[in-house]
């Protein structure tokens, strides 16, 4: 599948400036994006947070569509290979399913910043319609997954699959309203968390 966000993503890497990091300058276009909403910043808002002129700030990034597309590639593609990992394609499914609760937020602990941008997108251009598309197949996959561990008699068949895919991610997702790193709650057990308080309340009773 191609896509504006992979053509971004695959064009040659530009150099950066001497005394500029591109992966700074994508991290500080991030944080400045989730403060102010991405369509209300600016290149010059960029320009100004950095301490950059514009012209350098398109030596590193060719648009402001280029910083979105690639901090939404890399939010997406880190979920995607969540999916992709021989643990969630091998097993029962019920396994497979605890491996992405628990690699799905361990993800968006790690890239907290990029996944909340990426739960901000509404789809206001061709970069943000892409990203909808990559987490509506995420979704789809999710479902199968829970579907199948209903088929093996490990989840409860009374609610239906896409609903239950839609509460555990819906859980998950939440977290970038109020985790906060460093804070009290340790961030390496909400994935565990997560996955004890969804699946022990949906395990089939034998």
């Amino acid at each position: 599948m191609t896509s504006d966000t992979d053509a971004a993503v695959t064009a040659p890497a530009r150099r950066g400036r001497p005394g500029y990091d591109r992966d700074r300058v994508l991290e500080i276009a991030v944080q400045l994006f989730n403060e102010q909403g991405y369509d209300a910043t600016s290149v010059a808002d960029l320009a100004q947070r950095l301490g950059l002129t514009k012209s350098a700030l398109y030596h590193h990034f060719a648009s402001k569509e280029e910083l979105l597309a690639v901090a939404l590639d890399q939010a997406l593609s880190s979920l995607e290979a969540v999916l992709d990992d021989p643990r969630a394609q091998e097993g029962p499914a019920s396994d497979r399913l605890r491996h992405v609760i628990r690699s799905a937020t361990d993800v968006l602990v790690a890239q907290l910043p990029s996944v909340t941008l990426l739960l901000r997108v509404r789809g206001n251009s061709p970069v943000e319609q892409s990203a909808l598309e990559r987490r509506r197949l995420f979704d789809h996959r999710v479902t199968r997954l829970v579907a199948d561990a209903q088929r093996e008699g490990d989840v409860r068949t009374d609610v239906d699959a896409a609903v239950v895919a839609r509460l555990i991610f819906g859980m998950i997702n939440s977290v970038v309203e109020w985790y906060r790193p460093g804070g009290p709650v340790d961030g390496d057990r909400l994935g565990h968390d997560i996955m004890t308080v969804a699946l022990d309340g949906l395990q089939s009773p034998h």
